[in-house]
Formats: C-alpha cells, sequence, structure tokens
C-alpha cells in the first residue's frame, strides 16, 4: 500500500468517526427531548393569570410553575411562590438552605433577579409602579449569621432596573414622596410621573465625639450634587477638624484633595495658646462659589465652639471660649471629581478681650444718692 493511500484512508477514518459522533449525539437529544416532553408535570391547579394568558399553576407538590396560554409548561414547577408583575420578570420565591428568599425569574425560569431577598412588594407613588426588595443581611449564601441583624431596602423601578446605587437601612412612604435612610443621613425624593428627585437631604456625621447634621435643601445644590457626593464632603470636614485642633497630618491623607490645596490648622501664629478643646458643632451649610475656571466651586461653613487656655506675658492662664467658623472649598472636575482645595478658619486667631479700664464712680451720682436718701 502505498504512502497516498494510507493517508486517504486514515481521512476516511476520521471523517467516518466524526459522523458517527454526530449521529450519536442528535438520536441522544432527540430522545432527552422525546423524554422531556413526555415527563410535563401535571397541572394541579391554575392560578392567576398576566395579559398573555399565561397561567400561574400549582403541580401535586404544590410548587409553583408556569404554563402558557396553549397549556405547555414554560416554567417549571420548583417555586414555593410565583407573583406575575407589570414587568417581563415574576417575582418568586425559593427554599434556600432552610430559608425563604425571594428574587425574580423570567417567563423561562431563568434568575434575573438573585434570591437574597427576604421579601419583594410593590407600591405605587404618583401612578408609578416601585418594587420594594427587603433583605435581611444576616443571611447570606443561604445561611444565617446572627452576628449581623441589619435590615436593607433595594428600590426598583417597574422594569426592575435599580432606581439608586446603594441600599438603603429603611423605607417609607409619605404621600408621593420617598424618605430614605442609609448609615449617614435622611433623604427624601418627591416622586413625579416621569422622575424621582431628590428634595431634601440631611447627613449626619461625627467628629472628635462631636454629632453635627448638614441640611441641603437647595434645588440647585441638590441636581449637582449626589449623596456620594455630600456625604465624601462631610467626611473631608470631619478629618479638617480634627487636623485643624491635633495638627496630625495623616488624617488629610484620607480626604481627595488636590496637591495645591491648603490647610491651616487653628490658631497657628498663637504660640501662648496651651490647649484648645471643641465644645460643640452646629449652623452647618452649604454653598454654591464662584471661582476664576469653569468648574462647579463648593463651601461649607460650620461654627465651632472652641475653649482655650492660653498662658499670657505674666504667666497668667487666660481661659477663652468662643465661636469659630470653619471653612472648607471643593472643586468638581469631570475627570477627578469632588476634590479638597483649602480648609481654614474664621477668624483663624484668638479674640482676647481689652483689659477693663477701672470703673469710676461719678460724683453726681454720688450726690443724686445722698439726695435720695434725704428724702
Amino acid at each position: 500500500m502505498t504512502k497516498h493511500m494510507r493517508l486517504i484512508i486514515s481521512v476516511l477514518f476520521i471523517v467516518i468517526i466524526v459522523l458517527a459522533v454526530a449521529i450519536t449525539r442528535f438520536y441522544s437529544n432527540t430522545d432527552q427531548s422525546a423524554e422531556l416532553s413526555g415527563t410535563q408535570p401535571a397541572v394541579e391547579k391554575k392560578l392567576s393569570a398576566d395579559n398573555s394568558g399565561n397561567h400561574i399553576f400549582t403541580d401535586s407538590a404544590g410548587l409553583y410553575g408556569i404554563i402558557d396560554s396553549n397549556e405547555r409548561v414554560i416554567v417549571y414547577p420548583e417555586w414555593q411562590e410565583i407573583k406575575f408583575t407589570d414587568s417581563d420578570l415574576c417575582i418568586a420565591s425559593k427554599q434556600i438552605r432552610g430559608n425563604k428568599l425571594f428574587g425574580c425569574i423570567d417567563y423561562e425560569g431563568n434568575i434575573s433577579i438573585p434570591f437574597v431577598y427576604s421579601d419583594i412588594t410593590d407600591t405605587k407613588l404618583s401612578g408609578r409602579t416601585f418594587y420594594i426588595a427587603k433583605s435581611n443581611n444576616n443571611i447570606k449564601d443561604g445561611v444565617k449569621d446572627d452576628s449581623k441583624d441589619k435590615i436593607t431596602y433595594v428600590i426598583y423601578d417597574h422594569n426592575f432596573n435599580p432606581c439608586f446605587s446603594r441600599a438603603w437601612t429603611s423605607y417609607k412612604e409619605d404621600e408621593n414622596e420617598l424618605v430614605l435612610t442609609s448609615e449617614n443621613g435622611v433623604y427624601r425624593y418627591s416622586v413625579t410621573a416621569n422622575d424621582v428627585i431628590l428634595r431634601n437631604a440631611v447627613i449626619k456625621s461625627e467628629t472628635m465625639d462631636h454629632a453635627y447634621e448638614l441640611e441641603v435643601t437647595n434645588k440647585n445644590l441638590l441636581s449637582k450634587l449626589s449623596i456620594s457626593s455630600l456625604e465624601k464632603m462631610s467626611r473631608a470636614v470631619d478629618k479638617y477638624i480634627e487636623y485643624a485642633f491635633t495638627g496630625n497630618s495623616r488624617l488629610l491623607t484620607n480626604i481627595d484633595a488636590e496637591q495645591s490645596a491648603v490647610f491651616l490648622t487653628l490658631f497657628p501664629e498663637d504660640h501662648s495658646v496651651t490647649s484648645k478643646t471643641l465644645m460643640s458643632l452646629n449652623d452647618v451649610s452649604v454653598y454654591s462659589s464662584t471661582s476664576d475656571d469653569d468648574l462647579d466651586h463648593y463651601k461649607i461653613y460650620i461654627t465651632a465652639n472652641i475653649s482655650t487656655n492660653s498662658k499670657m506675658a505674666d504667666g497668667k492662664i487666660q481661659y477663652l471660649r468662643g465661636d469659630y467658623k470653619a471653612v472648607m472649598e471643593f472643586v468638581y472636575d469631570p475627570e477627578k471629581g469632588l476634590r479638597v482645595l483649602s480648609g481654614d478658619f474664621v477668624p483663624n486667631k484668638l479674640s482676647y478681650p481689652a483689659k477693663a479700664a477701672e470703673s469710676k464712680q461719678p460724683a453726681d451720682t454720688n450726690e443724686k444718692k445722698n439726695e435720695q436718701q434725704a428724702h
């Protein structure tokens, strides 16, 4: 047998093997399809229907599935509960490691929203449908962790798209408004027929054991500054105030600042100050600031009540207490994001009282007193 002939026979052999494998797979898939069609689960009870004529049903085991208008099973009954929605998805629940968890499936039984929620409910505001997904954070991968006991909420729109890029620690409705809270604040959204608009933001923070709140109601500011930006500004204020009292520059490494940013400590030119203590923080506000560039600038003002001890020239200790306003400037650069430009106090020097002049009682006053006593 020639070399050329052996090559031809080898090629034919390979082709025959490939065809045999293909034919085997074809009949195997056909047999599987026939077997699946022959084992279609029995419909025990038909339940609610959607606008397309699909029905939720239960089988003999009480599990839920979906059949189409031709009575064909399109979602196999493996769910503890199924509920139609206004979207192309269905809310479903399943027992996972002893916990009943909720998520969403499509009309082929594919999971579209993961089964991590303890409940999913719908609500209507201004004629719009929202879905509130509640989660117990002490359940992860179906396993309960008693060391955690937090409930969070994710808000979805009518198509199950997240309305916000975060989960919330509490949720409530106030007429046509959503009141949502996080660990950092409370946020009120007005719901219209076409939009969800932030109307009020209250960021809660604390520095040096003193709590304060930054409330923003200005529509222009709320349209430009996101919640994450406001929280970022509040954290920067926390770090700067602590730096102003302690002089610890490492605190400033935790904030996003421009390389040219300037941060001044408290009373930097008064070397007689032996101690300074923060007593309270209040009157926090944020404003838009004018600038020479085309970027958006903002300033946060916060009043700090401060007590100080100063060693005077005569060796005596002078105790002073007063209000000083801290001011931080920020800039928003589309490429860099929100950055800090400066931190200072106004005024940033102690106001020492003038020496009290010796009080002298006028002579005519003494005379009037003598006249009153005479009468």
